[in-house]
């Protein structure tokens, strides 16, 4: 679009389904570069990506012209298949359902960033399950914590 200008940074997080640690550390670098191709293709500029074993950050300049539930559920389900074609887990990978997404200025990139790069180290003292609690409440997301973690609301019909 011709005369259009943005600045949106959105940081997305999701896990593996029922929280299972299946992202195999010795995969992690092919994951992710599969993952950047997936985005990248999708014209998003990639600014941070890394995961543990139970799930996954990513941070993008995303472009005005996504939507970005389209764009969790491409990388969400091309990525499932890449892990499964691959037969890096015993029987079949899978994401749960739903993602977070929080978004950015510009003058947080740096340590926003830094704290996706930093995963291994941050886990070291927090578990998943303090730090998405963490962000939700830092951003003033409403959630109800019964349902946050239980994987049967993965397998829920969809209303």
């Amino acid at each position: 679009m011709a005369n259009t200008y943005t600045q949106l940074y959105v940081h997305v997080v999701f896990a593996v389904k029922g929280r299972q640690p299946l992202i195999p550390k010795q995969h992690k670098a092919e994951l992710h570069q599969y993952i950047t191709g997936i985005l990248t293709h999708q014209k998003q500029k990639v600014i941070q990506i890394n995961s543990m074993p139970d799930h996954l950050h990513f941070l993008i300049g995303m472009s005005p012209d996504a939507r970005l539930s389209e764009l969790v559920r491409d990388v969400k389900q091309h990525s499932t298949r890449f892990i499964n074609r691959k037969r890096w887990v015993v029987g079949k990978f899978q994401w749960q359902r739903g993602y977070s997404a929080f978004t950015y200025s510009h003058s947080h990139m740096p340590d926003v960033a830094r704290y996706i790069e930093n995963q291994e180290r941050h886990h070291r003292v927090k578990t998943f399950q303090e730090e998405y609690l963490e962000l939700l409440d830092k951003f003033g997301v409403d959630y109800d914590k019964r349902y946050v973690f239980d994987p049967r609301v993965d397998d829920a019909p969809k209303t």
